[in-house]
């Protein structure tokens, strides 16, 4: 069963942050709201809970395309290698906001995503999801929480969100309803700005 935590995105709760973030150093599950729609994420360093988001999206985990949640852009360089000034300029004018850039990953990447080239980072502008990664020390490994229904795409009320992953996650956050869009995917790991998804982030920023 997983516990069901009120935060205020005005003002998160240190106290409800920190008991959240012991069960993501446990090794545990958290559905947590960002800027866009509800994620589901876990910490980077925790092979376990790694393989246990990539089961239950029913995918291999070297094959997952999951976004790594930074607090701001000072993380960057821990797992993305050099990148131009017009890349870090587009990333400081966007950022903290939905998007997604997908950048050329670097060597410190965890093992577990040793094989890929690229790695999607997120800086969303919500100051609970901020307050997680600060408080966890490094970034969230997130993917968003499709609907498999047809007219929702994804689920905005938290209550919904706990009755479906109720026996799937061990913490689902109320911070509040969620959006029903996704963030805008921009890949910039080749220089040239590709847009892969566009959502709710405005493509002005390029």
């Amino acid at each position: 069963m997983a516990e069901f935590v009120k935060i205020y995105p005005e003002n998160p709760n240190p106290k409800e942050i920190k008991k959240v973030v012991d069960v993501l150093r446990k090794g545990g599950l958290v559905i947590y709201p960002t800027d866009t729609v509800y994620g589901l994420g876990c910490d980077i360093t925790n092979t376990r809970a790694l393989e246990k988001i990539a089961r239950i999206k029913g995918i291999k985990l070297d094959k997952a395309n999951f976004s790594f949640i930074c607090a701001d852009l000072s993380n960057l360089s821990d797992y993305v290698r050099q990148i131009d000034t017009a890349t870090f300029k587009i990333l400081k004018r966007a950022l903290p906001g939905p998007y997604t850039f997908i950048l050329p990953g670097n060597n410190n990447l965890p093992k577990e995503f040793k094989k890929k080239k690229t790695v999607g980072i997120r800086v969303p502008d919500n100051s609970i999801a901020k307050a997680l990664v600060e408080a966890l020390g490094n970034p969230i490994v997130s993917t968003s929480i499709r609907d498999e229904d047809e007219l929702l795409e994804y689920t905005t009320d938290p209550e919904l969100i706990l009755e479906k992953w109720d026996n799937l996650v061990d913490i689902v956050i109320d911070g509040g309803y969620g959006d029903n869009v996704a963030s805008t995917i921009i890949d910039l790991s080749d220089g040239e700005p590709q847009v892969i998804r566009e959502g709710k982030g405005s493509l002005d920023i390029l």
